[in-house]
């Protein structure tokens, strides 16, 4: 891991991805990290777009904000086409495999995120957990037993064995990138 990661998370209203940024951010700091984590949704609770940025640093943050994302996740092209722009050279995008795969000179990683949620734990609702499980894999930015910790703290009571199945799917298919 480089001194400080930048990540955003982004799709639309609904998806969760909120709350995949916070348990990443937790997820960090159960790993002795520092972390932050600030969010942005527009004025429609679900549909509109949404997005989470964290940002994990083995030192001290001076700086609370993402200015050039180390790691995009999109879960919906609106996303995709609205941040993809702004990422550092050698970064990464992760999208879900229903968004076109952009020509882009950074590395992208196209995995069937939400499709993986309804077929795998049978809940569309759980894709920001395979998400989260996926990026984990994908990039090492925290280790699996911090974020499922993280997960199972944060998830709301009674959905615990759902947002579990789904984390270990997402960890299966960052496994198979």
């Amino acid at each position: 891991m480089e001194e400080r990661t930048e990540i955003r998370l982004s799709g639309s209203g609904g998806q969760g991805l909120i709350l995949a940024g916070i348990i990443l951010a937790e997820a960090a700091i159960l790993d002795g990290k520092n972390a932050v984590q600030s969010q942005s949704y527009g004025p429609e609770a679900r549909g509109g777009a949404s997005r989470a940025e964290v940002i994990i640093s083995e030192s001290s943050i001076d700086y609370p904000k993402v200015t050039k994302p180390d790691i995009l996740l999109a879960l919906t092209e609106e996303a995709l086409m609205k941040y993809k722009d702004n990422l550092k050279p050698n970064g990464v995008i992760i999208i879900d495999s229903s968004i076109k795969k952009p020509e882009l000179p950074v590395k992208i990683i196209s995995l069937p995120i939400i499709e993986t949620a309804q077929k795998k734990a049978g809940r569309v609702i759980v894709a920001n957990i395979v998400a989260l499980g996926v990026l984990t894999t994908a990039t090492k930015i925290v280790s699996k037993v911090s974020v499922e910790k993280a997960v199972m703290d944060r998830v709301p009571k009674g959905t615990e064995e759902l947002n579990k199945k789904a984390l270990y799917a997402g960890f299966e298919l960052g496994e198979s990138f």
